[in-house]
């Protein structure tokens, strides 16, 4: 199956080279070609360049995007879309003055989502989280990293990554899976913080390695959850059974969990709201990609992550959603790109790398997605006429999406 797009106004993010992330000054270049086309064959991308060079092509199918933009697809680094139920009420108590912590504190926040997971079936979870997987598709999201932590029990945290293999094996989109056992301490545990870990090492981390349930591991390395020296503990269980780190921290307060990630040498850390110079520091020269989550900072009223402190010193910075029952009930990619550049002052280029190839190295899949290249993905936004690319930060409120391909198909 050969597709053909013409007459493209701009096609973005191109690199002819494949590329692992883009730091520091490179993030504000974009590449990008003028009225160009695309080739793809089967599910990757064959071919691209102006019109004026278009080859003879036998195609099944021709895509005239005439006034339109194609982009890759937003690469998702950082959800938890599998749960059960909302916490809408939770959203009411904080108009009214309740904080996360205070909501935490009296049972609520992630040990509510957890009693709702638990009290669910697993056919119930996979039915409500695959219309949420198909919405954030149809939002232009083509790759997507999915988090377990709302079960806190062998069964429950179990059961949520049978959710997210199953929907891995259902859709196209290509779904990595994360362990986050260690979200909170269960009820049973609260004074019990070693008996708790021992039942994430000794219990479920067997059992998530024997069914390869999970390329990753993620500790919630925060004031009031998991201290440092205990998100070392599981960070160094999930090597030994094969998973690499993927950390929440300094989401509220800066207690050392980022130097804790980069000593485990995590692909990520992730929130980041509150940095220190010492934080900016410890992420230079390393291979792990700072994470920032935008629409999480947007809807708690929090701070926002320091893009441009970050940026100025050199790093890396990728986006993501966060899209969460408690924190963020959106996995709209669009308007965290937006938000990133009203909130966080970021360049619409620098918003789309770290959306892109960025979102992509932070998920361990750079080579296959991210950028337009010859043999990546042919995981593609077709935009909407719009006169520029700065129209998709601009138009905040708009849904400026035409056209989605997954693996060379359009998802409708």
């Amino acid at each position: 199956m050969t597709t053909l797009i013409i007459n493209i106004k701009e096609l973005l993010q191109v690199r002819k080279t494949s590329i692992a992330k883009v730091s520091g000054a490179e993030m504000a270049i974009l590449p990008t070609l003028k009225n160009a086309y695309l080739v793809i064959k089967d599910n990757l991308i064959a071919d691209f360049g102006t019109m004026d060079n278009l080859p003879e092509t036998d195609a099944d199918k021709t895509i005239d995007a005439t006034g339109k933009m194609v982009l890759p697809s937003w690469c998702d680094s950082h959800t938890h879309i599998v749960y059960a139920g909302n916490r809408e009420q939770e959203f009411v108590d904080r108009i009214n003055g309740m904080t996360y912590e205070e909501i935490a504190n009296r049972g609520g926040g992630i040990l509510n989502s957890a009693k709702k997971l638990n009290e669910s079936s697993e056919e119930e979870i996979y039915n409500q989280s695959k219309a949420r997987l198909e919405e954030v598709m149809r939002l232009g999201t083509g790759a997507v990293e999915i988090k377990s932590g709302y079960g806190l029990t062998v069964d429950g945290e179990l059961k949520m990554l049978r959710v997210i293999q199953r929907l891995a094996q259902n859709y196209p989109i290509t779904i990595k899976a994360t362990f986050l056992g260690a979200h909170a301490f269960p009820l049973e545990f609260a004074t019990n913080h070693k008996g708790y870990i021992n039942l994430i090492i000794n219990e479920m981390l067997p059992e998530i390695a024997k069914y390869k349930l999970a390329n990753f591991i993620d500790a919630f390395c925060e004031t009031g959850y998991f201290t440092v020296g205990e998100t070392q503990q599981i960070m160094e269980a999930g090597i030994k059974f094969g998973l690499k780190p993927k950390i929440h921290v300094n989401q509220f307060n800066s207690i050392g969990g980022i130097q804790a990630g980069v000593k485990y040498n995590a692909l990520s850390v992730d929130h980041l709201e509150v940095m220190t110079t010492e934080d900016i520091e410890a992420l230079k020269n390393t291979e792990t990609m700072p994470v920032a989550l935008p629409s999480c900072s947007y809807f708690l009223s929090i701070p926002y992550t320091p893009a441009r402190e970050m940026i100025t010193a050199g790093l890396p910075l990728a986006l993501a959603t966060d899209y969460n029952p408690g924190s963020t009930p959106s996995g709209n990619m669009n308007f965290v790109v937006a938000t990133a550049c009203i909130k966080m002052k970021m360049t619409p280029e620098e918003a789309i790398n770290a959306a892109t190839i960025n979102g992509a190295y932070a998920m361990g899949i750079s080579e296959t997605h991210g950028s337009i290249t010859i043999g990546k993905k042919a995981n593609l936004i077709l935009t909407k006429p719009i006169p520029s690319y700065y129209q998709l930060p601009y138009a905040f409120g708009s849904n400026l999406i035409d056209t989605v391909l997954i693996e060379g198909e359009i998802f409708a």
